[in-house]
């Protein structure tokens, strides 16, 4: 493989657009910055940087859709990467084989749904569902009306749901505590998607605090 030169002092983070290697069909784009790239280029299996949750990862580290690479192709400009890969299973966190499925020209009520998200645990595919919903129409979305009104909105109800939650708890009702719980739950995630924060970091933070990190453990768990 020819070696690719890529300035990083200069570029920091690297566009990147994933396509089927067999169908040319997009599907995604993401970052990497040289650290992914590096990754990327010695395993021949896609790794990017996530913006959202400051780290690297492994396409598919959660939900096993991983991407072979089987080409590289760098931009004139030498500030964008072409990755020709082999997609395993869907490549987008909604389930649907391309993140690239919602027409915008030729509005259509079935190429805007989702396909049901198999892979992904309830925080993430939750944190996603808020994040759609907090530019939708306030009167029909409780999460837009949320929004709508300001942090104190949504904040009260953090502080609502964790005083509601601590007196099940006193009470030792147990099926009050898993319903506050979520609820205390679904407002604090609705908290970290006003400030563009995925729960991946609260994750991260508290590996840290226990001297590992969590790709480490989900290492150490396939062992």
């Amino acid at each position: 493989m020819k070696e690719i030169k890529i300035n990083w002092e200069q570029v920091k983070l690297l566009p990147v657009i994933a396509q089927d290697f067999k169908s040319n069909e997009v599907l995604m784009l993401a970052y990497m910055n040289e650290e992914a790239y590096n990754l990327t280029l010695g395993t021949k299996l896609a790794h990017y940087f996530s913006r959202s949750r400051q780290r690297i990862w492994k396409k598919g580290e959660s939900s096993g859709n991983t991407q072979s690479v089987k080409e590289l192709f760098l931009d004139c400009d030498s500030d964008t990467l072409l990755l020709k890969v082999e997609q395993k299973g869907a490549a987008c966190h909604t389930g649907n084989p391309t993140c690239f499925f919602q027409n915008v020209l030729l509005p259509d009520e079935s190429s805007a749904k989702s396909a049901e998200l198999p892979h992904y645990g309830v925080i993430d595919k939750l944190y996603h569902i808020i994040k759609e919903r907090q530019s939708a129409d306030p009167e029909t979305s409780y999460v837009a009306k949320l929004f709508s009104k300001g942090d104190n909105a949504f904040l009260k109800k953090v502080v609502e749901e964790a005083s509601e939650f601590t007196f099940a708890v006193k009470d030792k009702d147990e099926k009050e505590i898993i319903y506050e719980g979520a609820d205390l739950v679904f407002h604090f995630l609705v908290a970290l998607v006003s400030k563009n924060i995925h729960p991946d970091m609260i994750e991260q933070e508290l590996y840290r605090r226990f001297g590992m990190s969590g790709i480490e453990e989900k290492k150490n768990r396939k062992k």
